[in-house]
């Protein structure tokens, strides 16, 4: 494949979008271009990711042809790049704010002083000519921009804000410059000139271009903290030689030796040494870890008191905080089914002010009052500016970015929008329980041998079976076997069932090691162990039965504590109206018995792995929305099957691929800080399209004038600049309350 040509999503910035119709614009560009999968537009960070294999050239090419301008955004570099031309932006804009504000202030208050010259006097017909030429050379330094991009919008048959703010302020100045030329060129009552009000439209807009990119700064704050957690270099051991490297040049299985206070490079596993690390800002864990040989470290957190080496195991893209910084920048890139509705308003909504602005001043022209042309001109322009697609477009995208950042800063990460959306819609969360609810390290506790049997006996015979599965209980007999020492013996015809058991053959004798169901199916019967059984399972014991030549022989106990906080992190879903429902394979006295501890009421045990996502179709089928928690490759299509799936970040990697959030933190607190995110960020949203509607909604029509018939007044239009300016300003300063987010802790 060229090297141009790739599968995996790619980033573009994207240069020249005004408004949000032009995300529309963009979008149906690069979704036409063949090849692309899928497309999305994200107007607040003013960037587009897409997926397919089209050539990044042909997508600038498509972007180019349809008004405006992209770039590929490959790595870090370019990020920075990026960040550094829009900081570079802010500063043009408080420049022409400053310059448009300079000749419009003097304007505006000697014309309400009655300072001006007549229009028709000699001396004021030159006054107001210079001041036209003036006006003109500010308006084209301080809003060229508008005028080049409507030009550019025309040229490409399109239409955005800039065509809107270039029609208002050109129109104004047109009329203007022919009254102070010609006066004599139009009724008396409409020899007005509105220099002042073109000039203090351009400054107030620019204004709040400023204030907005400010704002949006910050809102996409979480990428740059995350982006400074990596350090540059790193100090890698070659025998008793150390020596500092740039990170990019890190190889898998380097040593790495990191001191006190250093932040850890790239994921790898400590060799020697020990420490404590705080990987608050990874995981949202707010406690320093204690780390010692053996343990992994996650590149980005910061190593507190020790010093220690480890071994390089994951560099570069492949890092945790790597994939963190990619997950959390696909998440702020996708929309949510509630920011749809304003993508397609928005796509039609500069066309729809261009009709509505001719209609009001056709209105005024033929059924106005003396003087027409003055009232024509300025409904219109009046119309023309306060109608701003901007504060409509932003409403959503803003909001995501905040959301998105801030659920990365407590361990959340997000696949894309719409699960952000969907969480906080949740009425049912179903926990798998080894690794969900549970630690996912579960113990030997007790082995049970019936008469004729020896406990090590029993246990030899069930360790040797269980070396060769991969279930986390097989881990715990055989961890339990090394202890104790015992020799492990040679297994011939192993065969693992998945959900149930293992099987095999030792020294020519028949063996079966497993749940209560395997060995039924096998017409082995248990009936004698029913009493030891139901003891264990009644303290949250798993009984593992052990049959030799059809006969039941022996249980070997297992139990896989509740972690510490599960109990809690319950009680906070349940505070937030979710019914709690456990899911499992195990035993179900067992079950129950966990359930009992964990506070959940509802449980479905013994459930085989192929079964757990017709539980959630159930439950869904009940007009249950379900959110699946779980860590496995037996909870990969449960978390599918679910409305979200929200994976425990200790998981495996099909269950973290299948689920649409997952919990780095690797703790229930995930799900319930998940939610009410979730539902904070909507509110967020519905808050900002609820301002932007209402805000064209009335301004439209005061701008045409509708209460003139009734109160004799009419909408300023350096009102209507101001208030647009102030509309996305107003919206992405609600978004960034966002940033302010804390869970609510328990009762």
């Amino acid at each position: 494949m060229p090297d141009d040509i790739k599968s995996s999503p790619r980033r573009l910035a994207i240069t020249g979008m005004s408004c949000a119709g032009c995300v529309a614009m963009v979008e149906t560009a690069l979704r036409g271009v063949p090849g692309v999968a899928q497309a999305s537009v994200n107007f607040a960070e003013r960037t587009a990711q897409v997926s397919g294999d089209a050539a990044t050239a042909t997508l600038i090419q498509a972007v180019q042809q349809a008004g405006y301008d992209a770039s590929e955004l490959r790595d870090d570099d370019a990020e920075a790049e990026r960040d550094a031309a829009e900081q570079a932006h802010y500063q043009r804009l408080v420049r022409n704010t400053i310059a448009a504000g300079t000749l419009a202030a003097p304007l505006m208050i000697a014309e309400m002083a009655g300072w001006l010259p007549a229009l028709t006097s000699p001396a004021g017909r030159w006054f107001w000519i210079i001041t036209g030429l003036l006006t003109l050379a500010v308006m084209i330094y301080s809003g060229g921009h508008f005028f080049t991009g409507a030009w550019r919008q025309f040229r490409h048959h399109n239409a955005n804000m800039d065509t809107l703010i270039a029609l208002g302020t050109g129109a104004a100045w047109s009329y203007s410059m022919l009254v102070a030329l010609f006066p004599a060129s139009v009724p008396t009552l409409a020899q007005h000139a509105y220099f002042e009000a073109a000039v203090m439209i351009i400054a107030l807009i620019n204004l709040g271009s400023a204030l907005e990119s400010r704002a949006r700064g910050k809102a996409s704050a979480a990428i740059a903290r995350l982006l400074g957690l990596r350090p540059k270099t790193a100090r890698i051991v070659e025998g008793d030689q150390e020596r500092d490297v740039p990170i990019e040049t890190l190889q898998v299985g380097a040593l790495i030796r990191v001191r006190p206070g250093e932040k850890i490079p790239v994921d790898g596993e400590i060799v020697s040494g020990h420490s404590t690390v705080d990987e608050s800002m990874l995981t949202g864990e707010p406690l320093p870890v204690a780390k010692q040989v053996g343990d992994s470290v996650t590149g980005g957190a910061m190593n507190k008191t020790g010093s220690f080496v480890f071994r390089a195991h994951r560099v570069g893209a492949d890092t945790m905080l790597a994939q963190i910084i990619a997950s959390v920048r696909q998440a702020q890139n996708s929309k949510p089914p509630i920011g749809r509705l304003a993508d397609q308003v928005a796509a039609v909504f500069v066309p729809a002010v261009l009709i509505v602005a001719v209609l009001t001043a056709l209105a005024w022209f033929n059924f106005g009052p003396e003087p027409r042309m003055s009232y024509m001109l300025v409904t219109a322009l009046t119309v023309l500016i306060i109608a701003c697609p901007c504060a409509l477009g932003l409403a959503t995208p803003i909001s995501i970015m905040v959301g998105v950042g801030k659920a990365a800063e407590y361990g959340i990460l997000i696949r894309d929008g719409e699960a952000l959306q969907r969480v906080g819609q949740l009425t049912t969360v179903v926990l798998d329980k080894t690794g969900t609810v549970t630690t996912g390290r579960p113990t030997v506790t007790t082995v049970i041998a019936r008469p004729g049997f020896s406990e090590d006996e029993i246990f030899g015979w069930a360790a040797g079976l269980e070396a060769g599965s991969e279930h986390p209980l097989a881990h715990a007999i055989l961890d339990a076997a090394r202890e104790r020492g015992l020799a492990l013996p040679a297994v011939e015809q192993f065969e693992a069932i998945a959900g149930h058991g293992v099987r095999g053959s030792v020294s020519g004798r028949a063996l079966w090691v497993g749940n209560r169901r395997f060995l039924e199916r096998q017409g082995i019967d248990v009936a004698l162990l029913q009493v030891e059984t139901e003891r264990l399972a009644a303290t949250g014991q798993t009984p593992i039965f052990v049959a030799v030549e059809g006969q039941a022989v022996g249980i070997v106990a297992v139990a896989d504590p509740i972690k510490p906080d599960s109990v809690v992190a319950i009680h906070r879903l349940r505070e937030l109206g979710l019914k709690v429902v456990l899911l499992t394979g195990d035993h179900a006295v067992t079950a129950q018995a966990i359930a009992a501890q964990a506070g959940i009421d509802q449980v479905h045990a013994e459930v085989l792995p192929t079964d757990k996502a017709g539980v959630i179709a159930a439950l869904q089928a009940q007009g249950e929305v379900v959110g699946m928690v779980g860590d496995g490759i037996n909870d990969a299509p449960a978390l599918a099957q679910a409305d979200v799936g929200l994976a425990m970040g200790g998981g495996t990697d099909i269950a973290i691929e299948s689920a649409g959030m997952t919990l780095v933190r690797d703790s229930l607190h995930g799900v319930a800080d998940a939610i009410a995110l979730s539902r904070a960020t909507v509110a967020n949203i519905r808050q900002n399209l609820f301002g932007a509607f209402i805000y064209n909604t009335l301004g439209i029509p005061l701008a045409a004038g509708a209460l003139y018939p009734m109160t004799g007044l009419l909408l300023n239009p350096m009102l209507a600049g101001a208030a647009m300016a102030l509309s996305s300003f107003t919206v992405v300063s609600n978004a960034n309350r966002l940033r302010g987010f804390r869970p609510a802790q328990p009762r």
